[in-house]
């Protein structure tokens, strides 16, 4: 079957309303404002309502996308929630977000990549779209860090935040849309980015939660070390593959680790001639949300127009890297 061509059909986001700049987090982990500004160039964050989950961010950013699309949450074919802070192990969070919307139509499903969760589930997303004419998907990347920080580690709590971004995944018209993904795992690297605690290797217990091990943990340098490593390549194996030259990438959308770090992705990946845009000034690191929010801003201020190539890319825990290559737009 000849696969149709799927691109973004509208974008949505949502960051919760609690404002927390760099003097509160860093009077908790004991830093000044200016170190956490020097070392990440973040000065603000969101952090949910006690009364907020990872589902109600995602609800609201999904009927963005949605209003954005013209679609409505009826007409969803698939529902996929890239989330590594579900509401709970059980059931997935897309189930609760399917609820949310009335898209009762919906095939549901969780992915866990971290950080490159909404890549991976662009991907994903395409592939179940390729021969279902007419289909539509309707992707979430959502987090809720502010709930697994530890305050006494200044590596951690002063990047991560909360928020959602989504994206309504459907048929375009014929010189429009995805041109290619790549992606890559790496199980070797996975304790660079961890929680512990939780699961069925080391279940929730008074000592787990005495110690700590449900808090998110990061290797802050080797991460930065492996993604400066592999990152470029991967980049590199996707234009060829798609024949696009890495000049002719007109906006780099990426996942947002923090401000040092990104420009070094940029320079790295000979990326310099894209206009990269960068969310994480005003929001930090809100992880699988993170390249969603980023797009949605780029979208909703105006800058992506009409036949632009566009290059997403995440890379986070597992260790996972995912790039993707859209030439924007609806029609031809």
């Amino acid at each position: 079957m000849d696969e149709r061509p799927v691109g973004i059909l509208g974008t949505g986001s949502y960051l919760p309303k609690d404002e927390v700049g760099n003097a509160e987090i860093a009077a908790r982990v004991g830093v000044t404002p200016q170190w956490i500004e020097e070392r990440t160039h973040i000065t603000a964050r969101r952090f949910a309502a006690p009364h907020e989950a990872t589902s109600d961010l995602a609800v609201r950013a999904a009927e963005r996308a949605l209003e954005a699309a013209g679609v409505t949450a009826s007409e969803i074919d698939y529902l996929i929630v890239s989330t590594s802070t579900p509401d709970s192990p059980q059931p997935p969070t897309a189930y609760h977000v399917q609820r949310g919307l009335d898209a009762h139509a919906a095939v549901c499903f969780d992915i866990n990549v971290v950080c490159t969760g909404f890549v991976y589930a662009l991907e994903v997303a395409r592939r179940l779209l390729a021969g279902r004419p007419g289909g539509r998907a309707l992707v979430v990347g959502a987090d809720v860090y502010s709930r697994i920080l530890d305050f006494t580690d200044r590596r951690t709590a002063v990047l991560m935040a909360d928020g959602a971004g989504a994206a309504v995944v459907g048929e375009v018209g014929e010189a429009r849309g995805f041109l290619g993904v790549e992606l890559a795992s790496r199980g070797d690297a996975h304790q660079l980015i961890r929680v512990e605690a939780g699961g069925s290797r080391l279940p929730a217990s008074e000592r787990t939660v005495r110690e700590g091990s449900h808090f998110f943990r990061m290797e802050g340098r080797a991460v930065r070390d492996f993604v400066l490593e592999n990152f470029p390549g991967l980049v590199e194996t996707l234009c060829q593959r798609t024949g696009v030259p890495r000049d002719r990438i007109d906006h780099f959308v990426p996942h947002q680790p923090n401000g040092v770090m990104l420009s070094q992705i940029v320079q790295r990946s000979g990326l310099e001639t894209a206009t990269t845009h960068r969310t994480l000034h005003r929001y930090g690191n809100p992880g699988n949300a993170a390249v969603a929010v980023t797009l949605d801003a780029a979208v909703r201020q105006g800058h992506l127009n009409d036949g632009d190539i566009v290059l997403l890319a995440g890379f986070g825990g597992g260790m996972s890297m995912g790039a993707g290559l859209i030439r924007w737009g609806v029609t031809e």
